[in-house]
């Protein structure tokens, strides 16, 4: 591959990546955010899940549409004006006079994000070469990590007045503005331009991205795909396509109902609960936290094809569920009050460091893999529509079961799941290391069991 098709694609993938940074920072920041909103505003447990719901909502609604709005106005197009909504949602929300407006805000920022989480990989999966797609594609995922840190940072960092939640807010429309300025300049996918009939445009933007001798292939390999008839919603029912459809959504339930948006959301709180009693000293180490996280996925990506999809699932999720157990051990343990904040770190760390290997990286990974092409569209869809309602669950319930379960109890239940989550992905979840989206597809069709593809030897 050429030098400058090398820079273009990077430029390409960068700049569309930045949809993923947008969508982890105004997810991670409201953790910090919601410490002081929640002073200034003299808030209830449940209007405080309100507030940090109100994305989630505003998700399942986005990516409940995103697929149609894609596939109408193009990829480009969609992501400028996701981008925008990024920037009207974090300028709106700093400004608000009030909690109705903040929920306003967060919910447009909600629906920005569900797009962004469906057009984003699907746009630099689209413009990328086959050899470098599978990177390419997972650095999405990386750079929402990456958001994720930066929220809390500049929580940490504007920590210093009642009032700084509103900059916490605004700074996330710097990165949105960015992305709308470099989306402009940036071509549109050739996938989709191949869909509207524009077979030049498609060219020309192939010839930056593969050797001219590859050009026409690709381009039959794509209109080849744009002539498999679209199945329809009602044939995802059917028996051979079923047990696919069902691991797709219990994955995307475990990795929500688990808890890590207790963590994400609610980190700081979660530590003022182990009594640290500054809320800057508590954002702090959330940070900590947010750095684990992005380091763990740069480990997954490494080793997901190395070891498999199922024994990261194992690993993960059986630390997920020992790191939930010690944190309620904690919490219900009076003698270990001086001990409790440094339990409650460690074990949250070392929660996070799980599930970045795990459920984090693999529910996304698994549903763009097992899905027959002709229904890979709507599947995708709806498994993603159901990890943002499991999503918005966990966050519009926590504090609840905190008061009703008491913070034990809270985090036992999720450790709970998880162990259940980890039965599940024995009995049912196939390992799809070493095996063509073809083979995947062939092994469902002769209705062989899924879960047996993971004891075929993967040609």
């Amino acid at each position: 591959m050429k030098q400058g098709s090398k820079i273009f694609v990077f430029m390409t993938a960068g700049i569309a990546a930045l949809a993923g940074l947008l969508f982890g920072y105004d997810t991670g920041v409201i953790s910090g955010a919601i410490l002081f909103i929640k002073d200034q505003f003299k808030l209830t447990s449940s209007v405080v899940e309100t507030v940090v719901s109100a994305v989630l909502v505003g998700a399942v609604i986005g990516a409940a549409f995103s697929g149609a709005i894609t596939d109408r106005f193009g990829r480009k197009k969609v992501l400028i004006i996701t981008a925008l909504l990024f920037a009207i949602g974090a300028i709106g929300a700093s400004l608000a006079a009030n909690v109705g407006g903040i929920i306003a805000f967060r919910f447009i920022i909600g629906v920005a994000i569900g797009v962004a989480s469906y057009t984003a990989p699907l746009y630099i999966s689209e413009i990328s070469p086959p050899e470098m797609r599978g990177a390419l594609v997972s650095l999405n995922q990386l750079m929402i990590t990456c958001g994720i840190v930066v929220s809390y940072l500049v929580d940490y960092a504007l920590s210093v007045g009642s009032n700084e939640w509103r900059w916490m807010f605004a700074l996330g429309a710097i990165p949105a503005i960015i992305l709308v300025i470099g989306m402009v300049f940036l071509s549109e996918s050739p996938r989709w331009l191949v869909s509207r009939s524009m077979t030049a445009e498609a060219r020309t933007v192939l010839a930056r991205v593969i050797p001219q001798d590859k050009i026409e292939e690709e381009m039959r390999s794509i209109q080849g795909s744009l002539t498999t008839k679209k199945g329809l919603w009602k044939e995802l029912l059917q028996p051979w396509i079923r047990p696919a459809l069902v691991v797709g959504i219990a994955l995307a339930f475990f990795q929500q109902m688990t808890g890590i948006n207790t963590i994400i959301y609610y980190a700081p709180t979660i530590f003022e609960f182990a009594g640290f009693e500054s809320h800057k000293v508590a954002i702090l180490a959330t940070v900590g936290v947010g750095v684990v996280n992005v380091l763990m996925t740069v480990v997954a990506i490494w080793f997901i094809d190395r070891l498999g999809r199922k024994p990261l699932l194992y690993i993960g999720m059986t630390g997920m569920a020992i790191s939930l157990g010690l944190i309620g051990l904690a919490f219900n343990m009076p003698s270990m009050t001086g001990a409790l904040k440094t339990v409650t770190v460690l074990s949250v760390i070392f929660y996070i460091a799980s599930f970045a290997i795990s459920l984090g990286p693999i529910f996304w990974l698994m549903i763009a893999e097992i899905y027959p092409l002709n229904v890979r569209g709507r599947a995708m869809s709806l498994a993603t529509v159901a990890n943002w309602g499991f999503n918005a669950i966990v966050a519009s319930t926590f504090l609840t079961l905190t008061e009703k379960l008491g913070k034990a109890g809270t985090f036992w239940f999720y450790a709970v799941i998880c162990a259940i989550g980890i039965a599940f992905c024995y009995f049912y979840v196939p390992e799809t290391k070493g095996h063509s989206l073809e083979e995947i597809e062939e092994h469902l069709r002769k209705n062989k069991g899924l879960r047996s593809l993971g004891v075929t030897e993967a040609k």
